[in-house]
């Protein structure tokens, strides 16, 4: 099966999580053809719990960011998707299912806190999202979520924990330098983890990202601007022609 990759962070990682190009990543992946993605993201817990190294397969989001794009939608042409599910379900099950047929301690579901970055939290920011039942916080599952489900394609997400935040006590509070190294103990396991599951996603979909705008565009058709059209075509042709 074809598989395509995309470094969010650029070669080198050039590029801070406020400033990714999301909409043009998604829109990218999407144009070539791709149904699912699998982001690999690197985290901090919020639950004692949840251990540095440990994986999270997160199915719920909390959006701390600010000023990102996070929609192909406006000037002219409404869409509203449906979004109380922000992870494919079915995605995320094979994720879970291949982690822990390799072993890899792995957590089923759970609450990822998106922050805007690239500073990581204050203490009170981290016991305040403790106490909103967090699991795990983040850069970067947003704004690609959402763009993915107005593209119609599936997202979940390998959550790889490299710290505690900076809530817990009794360890040292998250570093550049603590991040970089657990990301790297991390990074074979990921690879093992991507090379199992995407033999496993192969088929047909039977999840309803796929259809995440059939009822979601609200303009009519005839109000929306030629230039839309052509430019959106490779997410709403099959609804607007």
């Amino acid at each position: 099966m074809p598989v395509a990759f995309l470094p969010r962070h650029g070669s080198g990682h050039r590029i801070s999580p406020s400033e990714l190009p999301a909409r043009a990543n998604i829109f990218a992946l999407k144009s070539l053809g791709v149904e699912r993605i699998i982001s690999i993201s690197a985290v901090g817990s919020l639950r004692e719990d949840i251990h540095p190294l440990d994986l999270v397969i997160p199915d719920q989001v909390i959006d701390r960011t600010r000023g990102r794009a996070s929609t192909f939608f406006g000037r002219g042409l409404v869409a509203h998707i449906g979004f109380a599910q922000p992870f494919c379900a079915h995605l995320s099950q094979i994720l879970y299912q291949t982690a822990t047929k390799l072993g890899t301690r792995v957590h089923s579901g759970g609450t990822c806190v998106v922050i805007e970055g690239p500073a990581f939290s204050t203490k009170a920011e981290s016991h305040l999202y403790r106490s909103w039942g967090a699991s795990i916080v983040g850069m970067t599952a947003l704004p690609e979520a959402k763009l993915a489900r107005e593209a119609e394609m599936c997202y979940a997400t390998l959550a790889f924990v490299t710290d505690y935040d900076c809530w817990h006590e009794t360890e040292e509070p998250v570093s550049v330098e603590m991040v970089v190294a657990n990301l790297m103990k991390n990074a074979q396991t990921a690879k093992n983890i991507l090379r199992a599951a995407i033999a496993a996603v192969a088929g047909e979909r039977t999840c309803r990202c796929n259809t995440a705008l059939k009822d979601a565009i609200i303009t009519s058709p005839e109000r929306i601007p030629a230039n839309l059209r052509r430019e959106l075509a490779p997410l709403i042709r099959k609804y607007i022609r």
